[in-house]
Order: C-alpha cells, then sequence, then structure tokens
C-alpha cells in the first residue's frame, strides 16, 4: 500500500471520528492529503479478478514517521467525579494532525457545562510545556467548524466531544521541535482534570499551538 493511499485512508477515518466537526474537517484532511485530487473524478471500473488465496494479513502500521500504537488502557471505571475522558485516535494529512476527546457522564446525576476544554501539554515527567499555547477556536489552524461555546447538559450515560487540532510543521531547524506524549484535560476551568495519553504524541513541530472546539454533545449514534 503507497503513502498516497495510507494518507487517503487516514482522512476517511478522521470523517467517521470527528463527527462533532461537520465535513469541514474531513475535507481539510482530503485536500492536505491529495492536493491534487478531482472531486468529479469517477473511479474506473475493472474486471473482477479470480478469487485467490491470500495469507492472513500481517500487523497494521501506522503512517511514515508516526509510531505504531499500543493497546488502548481499559477506561471503563468510572472516576470518582463520575466524568470519563477518552482520547481518540490521531489522525494525519501531511502537517496536519486531529484528534477527538470525549467526555462521558458516568455518574448519577445529570451534569450542567460548556464553552472549551482547558488543556495542557505534558512532557514525559507531566510537567507543563510552557510554550504551548491552547487556542479556543481552530480557525488559526485549519478551516474546521466550531459550534462556539454554548450550554451542554448530558444525562448519566450521555457523551460530548471536542476535537483537537495541530500541525507540525518545523519552521526553524534551530529550536528543538515538540512532542508531548501526555495532554492534561478539564472540562471547563475549575473541573477535575485527567491525564491522557496521546497516540503517537502531540507532535507540534516549533509551532507550538493546539486549536480546539467547543464541546459539543455527542449524537448516541456516534
Amino acid at each position: 500500500m503507497t503513502v498516497h493511499r495510507r494518507l487517503a485512508g487516514a482522512a476517511c477515518l478522521l470523517a467517521v471520528s470527528l463527527l462533532t466537526a461537520g465535513c469541514g474537517l474531513s475535507a481539510e484532511l482530503d485536500r492536505e492529503s491529495d492536493p491534487d485530487r478531482r472531486p468529479d473524478a469517477t473511479p474506473a471500473r475493472t474486471p473482477s479478478a479470480p478469487a485467490v488465496d491470500t495469507p492472513a494479513p500481517g500487523p497494521a502500521y501506522g503512517l511514515p514517521g508516526r509510531p505504531t500504537r499500543s493497546p488502548a488502557p481499559d477506561t471503563t471505571a468510572c472516576p470518582a467525579s463520575g466524568l470519563r475522558l477518552e482520547p481518540g485516535p490521531v489522525e494525519a494529512a501531511m502537517g496536519l494532525r486531529a484528534m477527538t476527546v470525549r467526555l462521558t457522564n458516568c455518574g448519577k446525576e445529570s451534569y450542567a457545562f460548556g464553552g472549551y476544554p482547558v488543556l495542557t501539554a505534558l512532557d514525559e515527567d507531566r510537567a507543563p510545556l510552557v510554550d504551548v499555547e491552547v487556542r479556543k477556536g481552530p480557525g488559526e489552524i485549519t478551516g474546521v467548524p466550531d459550534p462556539g461555546a454554548h450550554p451542554v447538559r448530558l444525562a448519566r450515560g450521555e457523551s460530548a466531544t471536542s476535537s483537537l487540532v495541530w500541525r507540525n510543521t518545523v519552521t526553524d531547524p534551530t529550536t528543538t521541535a515538540v512532542n508531548a506524549p501526555y495532554l492534561r484535560v478539564a472540562p471547563t476551568e475549575g473541573a477535575p482534570a485527567a491525564v491522557l495519553t496521546v497516540d503517537g504524541g502531540l507532535d507540534l513541530g516549533n509551532t507550538g499551538r493546539i486549536g480546539t472546539t467547543a464541546w459539543k454533545k455527542a449524537d448516541k449514534a456516534e
């Protein structure tokens, strides 16, 4: 499988995993992964090949330059706060990265909140990286729709999601590129936070910026 097809596949995955961002993020990733793609092109039909026995597929590997995903930890337990935070996989198209954070109310009472998540990038020792800036809204990084701050109420078992975007861009070779393996996330200012392990790390290059959309209640089908 070529790099081109792997990148296109990652873009398709992101369209499913980031439904809260609408089709804008999918289109943006698709454009960056294949800028010469013609949207109205119709795939040529090819004759069906005879069935042949093929060996079982080998292990799947990540995109070039990105580490292979490790098994996800067990996140079924409900924290004392009654709020469970979970990271989605990091999807990539060229230098653009995107990831969904899911907040689930696993407690006994409903939970009312709103606005943007509070994010802190952490190094290998889980110490804050002071040079990383979190932006409310992804507009300065990519054209992803943002619902904006609005009230959200989660009944028991319901979830909300926020989309995170950044770029792995190195514009200054004299500056060390940032890769934060951990991300501390709180639903809102002052709320209990959780430290999440980021798939492949927050590889920010030396851009030092993360953009985030506001929390949006997830559909039951998501």
